[in-house]
């Protein structure tokens, strides 16, 4: 297993455009079934998708699920020749009912369940899933960078952490001479800038990690359809969604539509669009029950920003006092 030199190139280093969409599995296992999801890795993939993520607690919450059932689906679909070397695998530890926290004993035994389900040797981004204030940042710094060493990972990643606390996890690594954090999962979106661009944006640039926005359509609302009670109760996530809703956010997706419509393209296309063009992320992380939801995420990759275009998303999601 070779080690690329930067953790952000994860497309073709040729390519100075990461693919803008990452692939979210979170629904694999819950709402979308092993054939389905095939077929969702299959388009995605086939139309030039590259980073796939999921976590060992996926989809534990549903009644009769264990934790791991979106990465035994993936797994499935990994073991199918050629297809582990077109993806960038992601996957997180830490939230399992059998290996909750992140102790250097949890993190052990989480990895080797994930790589079984997964039937791959190694994943290339291993997040912590939450941060675990009851064990020592230096133990869990210390065990993700062990697993680099057996190459069972390629890159220690942090998920839903603090800027101080990634902060702290990057002076341990490198203090001791660890493998440090290199990318980072965060909630980021239009309606939702400050407590990224604020608080982690800053030790993200510095340090040059990569960055996964997740929540890149605010459980959907960036899509356009839950403007008024539009949409209300139509997905498990409908009720965060219209959480939204407020003046100022309306307000973003009327520009968003106006400018999808100049695009010819969906709404949440031009929200993901709008997340790849942010400094270090290399894929905004979304998820889709079906291959029509997942063709209106794919044509973010067409969407070319006029300036007016951006200077319009700024005006109208700048982060205000």
């Amino acid at each position: 297993m070779d080690t690329p030199p930067d953790p952000r190139v994860v497309d073709d280093p040729d390519d100075d455009v990461p693919f803008p969409l990452a692939l979210g599995t979170n629904v694999f296992g819950w709402t979308v079934g092993a054939p389905t999801a095939f077929e969702v890795l299959d388009v995605f993939v086939g139309d030039g998708g590259r980073i796939i993520d999921t976590a060992d607690v996926y989809s534990a919450w549903l009644p009769g699920n264990v934790g791991g059932e979106s990465e035994t689906i993936i797994g499935r679909w990994i073991a199918r020749p050629g297809n582990r070397d077109r993806v960038v695998l992601s996957t997180k530890c830490g939230q399992h009912p059998e290996a909750p926290g992140l102790t250097r004993e949890s993190i052990r035994m989480a990895i080797d369940a994930s790589l079984r389900r997964l039937r791959t040797d190694y994943v290339d981004y291993y997040f912590a899933h939450f941060d675990d204030d009851e064990t020592p940042l230096d133990e869990t710094v210390g065990a993700l960078s062990e697993l680099v060493d057996e190459g069972k990972i390629r890159y220690p990643a942090a998920s839903n952490y603090t800027g101080a606390r990634l902060r702290q996890a990057l002076a341990i690594a490198d203090r001791d001479g660890l493998h440090p954090f290199a990318a980072v999962q965060a909630a980021y979106n239009l309606v939702r800038r400050a407590d990224y661009e604020e608080d982690v944006q800053p030790i993200v640039d510095h340090f040059g990690l990569a960055v996964l926005p997740h929540s890149s359509l605010a459980s959907g609302f960036l899509t356009g359809k839950y403007r008024g009670d539009a949409g209300r109760g139509d997905s498990p996530r409908g009720s965060r969604a219209m959480s939204y809703v407020t003046p100022k956010n309306l307000g973003i997706v009327e520009v968003l539509v106006e400018i999808a419509d100049r695009q010819r393209v969906a709404p949440g296309a031009v929200a993901i669009a709008w997340l790849a063009t942010r400094q270090n992320v290399i894929g905004a992380l979304a998820s889709a029950r079906t291959t029509i939801q997942l063709e209106g995420l794919l044509d973010a990759a067409g969407v070319e920003f006029s300036e007016r275009d951006l200077a319009e998303l700024e005006a109208a999601s700048a982060p205000r006092d």
